[in-house]
């Protein structure tokens, strides 16, 4: 047996949350080793927000190319997936290779260490033959993976999931797409700007499932307008491959394409963790944590572990709750203040570690002892990067029913705004408010549009900081923008 080495803090999967949380405690002056089987980084860089954002880019492009006809003469386009490709390779992935992040990490003063870390007993980690025992904590971040659905026949197939998707250097004639969600419309939507035959199959009654009805009625009907084929309410059965196609049998109805892209969630593999070592049920579907993020005594999760949603802003949201507290519990250990019972409630997450004697390195500001954030999730946005983006923040008018509030809906129309009016081509869009009529403050928006996304961070903080529906009608929204479409909506809350 190795004798455990002793270290300040061990960071388990450095993902997106897990390498901030590392970085940052490291900066801080910590002894940190950072454990990551893959890529330093994790999805976020090399498969999904920034290569995926990347193919949007390039698909969109072609599209508003197109409505160069419709707005301001002729054009011709010729879509080629090989730039897409090199980009995609050369400046979003380093051809898959996370040399940069890792030594970004160690260039830190953290420790790296390649290999499957899993708990051994209460403060120690176990990675190969080497043991590290934390002094002052461990954390957990080593997110999720594709969850494929235990469909007959499908195992046996050379199926995608999201990683071949993007990593894909010549595109298939034709696609499957497997899941209706937003990574699975976001890829449809991209293969079908650049030719492919798409057809998406779900099993719910509506495409983005967790979105509004109307929001999934707009993207539907944008995919729709690209070529893509969408069936929804339909479950499969079974899957096949001859060696060239693909057959899905779903409900007695067959549909072949020369891909099949199975993008049906992602699910946390805590059985691999060793938690029963520190009596933690890995039967679980994510981890359950405070609103400190810890799993127990001595251990914080951060990221998709956590289970709030598989979203880099999550991660980073957390991974600064982590590091705070990490540094306060390191404080109090050496008999320091103790700052973990009076934080703050809502929001501030971001840089608010501190450093030990009040100096903080180059991560962000200091915040004084006292201030450990709590996680709140109300104002939680996200964004499906679809034409047109969907963007929301905060309960869904079902939610928000379901939860027996007294529910206002305010709705506008995006191309009946000024703004959709003069942008015409490509305008499709809406403002949708939910409002607590007792509490007069939104506790729910959607916004859909040619920038949702950015539209929503209005709505965001809105939501967040309980603003009232009575100031956010007096407001002066700037003329002619999207952004206005959000007076329209309040002037129709009812």
């Amino acid at each position: 047996m190795a004798e455990p080495e002793l270290v300040d803090v061990v960071v388990v999967g450095l993902g997106v949350g897990g390498e901030e949380v590392a970085g940052r405690l490291a900066e801080a002056g910590l002894t940190v080793v950072g454990i990551e089987r893959d890529l330093v980084g994790g999805e976020c860089p090399y498969w999904g927000c920034i290569p995926s954002k990347m193919m949007i880019r390039a698909a969109n492009a072609l599209a508003e190319a197109h409505r160069v006809n419709e707005l301001a003469g002729s054009a011709q386009v010729r879509p080629d997936w090989a730039p897409v490709a090199k980009r995609i390779r050369e400046e979003a992935t380093d051809t898959w290779d996370d040399r940069v992040a890792v030594e970004r990490f160690t260039g830190k003063g953290g420790r790296f260490v390649r290999g499957s870390g899993r708990l051994d007993g209460p403060n120690q980690v176990r990675v190969g033959d080497q043991v590290f025992e934390a002094r002052y904590g461990i954390v957990l971040g080593t997110g999720t993976r594709p969850s494929i659905p235990p469909i007959d026949g499908l195992a046996d197939t050379p199926y995608w999931t999201n990683h071949q998707a993007i990593e894909v250097e010549e595109l298939p004639a034709s696609l499957l797409v497997l899941g209706g969600g937003a990574i699975g419309l976001e890829l449809a939507q991209v293969f079908a700007r650049f030719g492919v035959q798409v057809t998406v199959i779900e099993a719910a009654d509506q495409v983005l499932a967790i979105e509004e009805p109307e929001a999934s009625e707009v993207a539907a009907r944008a995919l729709r307008a690209d070529g893509v084929r969408i069936e929804t309410g339909v479950r499969a059965g079974r899957v096949s491959h001859d060696g060239t196609t693909f057959t899905v049998h779903a409900d007695g109805t067959e549909f072949t394409g020369e891909q099949l892209l199975v993008v049906t969630g992602r699910r946390a593999h805590l059985e691999e963790l060793g938690l029963d070592t520190v009596g933690v049920d890995a039967a679980q579907r994510y981890l359950p944590v405070n609103e400190r993020m810890h799993v127990t005594e001595g251990i914080w999760a951060v990221g998709d572990l956590a289970g709030e949603g598989a979203f880099t802003h999550i991660a980073m949201y957390q991974a600064a709750i982590v590091v705070a507290d990490v540094l306060d519990h390191m404080r109090h250990a050496n008999g320091g203040p103790d700052a973990s019972g009076t934080a703050s409630v809502v929001g501030g997450a971001a840089g608010a570690a501190s450093a030990v004697g009040g100096a903080m390195s180059a991560g962000g500001p200091t915040a004084a002892p006292g201030s450990v954030p709590r996680a709140d999730y109300r104002a939680l946005p996200r964004v499906t990067f679809t034409d047109p983006e969907v963007g929301a923040v905060g309960l869904t008018e079902r939610q928000a029913r379901e939860r027996g509030i007294n529910v206002q809906i305010g709705y506008a129309d995006l191309t009946a705004s000024a703004r959709g009016w003069i942008h015409k081509a490509g305008n499709a869009g809406f403002i949708k408010l939910i409002a607590d009529a007792d509490q007069g403050v939104l506790v729910g928006a959607t916004s859909v549009g040619p920038a949702g996304g950015e539209v929503l961070s209005a709505l965001v903080v809105a939501v967040h900081a309980a603003v009232p529906v009575s100031h956010l009608r007096h407001m002066i929204y700037a003329y002619p923008t999207f952004h206005r479409a959000i007076e329209d909506a309040l002037r129709s809350l009812k």
